[in-house]
């Protein structure tokens, strides 16, 4: 890896993808900020980031076209990409007894094809040139949902399932060729996606079930994916990283 790495980081524009940015950035990172549809919260990212050379490149990841377009994108104007940061995702919450046929559908399709197919095809895309490379990098962010369960959200637990079984098949499969892959499996986070939930009576619920009281900050995800990005032992490659404040332990 060179001395200013060029990280792809997927949903940029806030939150965990956000923080993960800044973190890698101040470690002398080169950063490829994307965003789908909000371009002056993705500005705002590029101005916290420390350091020279950051850009930015907007992409629907659903949309395989735009996958391929936007890696190549990154790799011509930034030089090449050294780690890519599946970050990007969405979640919805609805009783699945209270909703029609049609809805259940729509819940799967846009969940699965943004937190699952879409950063499949990334991960796809970027071990292609990061092979032609000589080697690199992917962290997938993926969820304690994916080990729990979620009532309220099983596409989404679904999804995160699948992202980790990815990380791990690539891992094996990518691993001789000194492409080397992660996965950070957090909990709730104090996120604009998690900031609804976390607003209501349930909120409380969700900071007691850590052993902390809290949700984790989007810092502490940050530095999770820094280190995992830049500093993790290629030996951990397969691994997944529970942040969760011992909200749910797994054997």
């Amino acid at each position: 890896m060179t001395n200013s790495p060029i990280i792809l980081i997927t949903g940029a524009s806030g939150g965990i993808g956000r923080a993960a940015a800044i973190e890698c950035a101040q470690k002398g990172a080169r950063i490829a900020v994307h965003y789908n549809g909000n371009l002056a919260l993705a500005e705002e990212t590029l101005g916290l980031l420390s350091g020279e050379g950051h850009q930015l490149f907007q992409a629907d990841v659903t949309d395989p076209d735009q996958v391929a377009h936007l890696i190549s994108g990154v790799t011509q104007h930034m030089g090449g990409i050294d780690v890519l940061i599946n970050n990007a995702g969405v979640s919805q919450r609805h009783e699945i007894t209270e909703i029609d046929y049609e809805t259940w559908q729509e819940s799967w399709k846009r969940i699965v094809d943004t937190n699952l197919t879409g950063p499949s095809n990334l991960c796809y895309c970027a071990a292609i040139k990061m092979v032609e490379q000589g080697g690199g990098r992917i962290v997938n962010v993926s969820s304690r949902g994916a080990f729990r369960g979620e009532p309220l959200m099983p596409w989404y637990g679904a999804s995160k399932a699948g992202l980790n079984a990815l990380g791990q098949s690539l891992a094996q499969a990518l691993g001789p060729k000194k492409v080397f892959v992660y996965t950070v499996a957090p909990g709730f986070v104090e996120t604009e996606m998690a900031a609804a939930v976390l607003a209501t009576a349930e909120g409380d619920d969700i900071r007691n079930q850590s052993a902390i009281g809290r949700v984790a900050q989007p810092e502490e995800l940050g530095k999770t994916i820094g280190f995992l990005a830049l500093e993790a032992p290629e030996f951990m490659t397969g691994c997944i990283i529970d942040v969760n404040g011992a909200s749910y332990l797994r054997s």
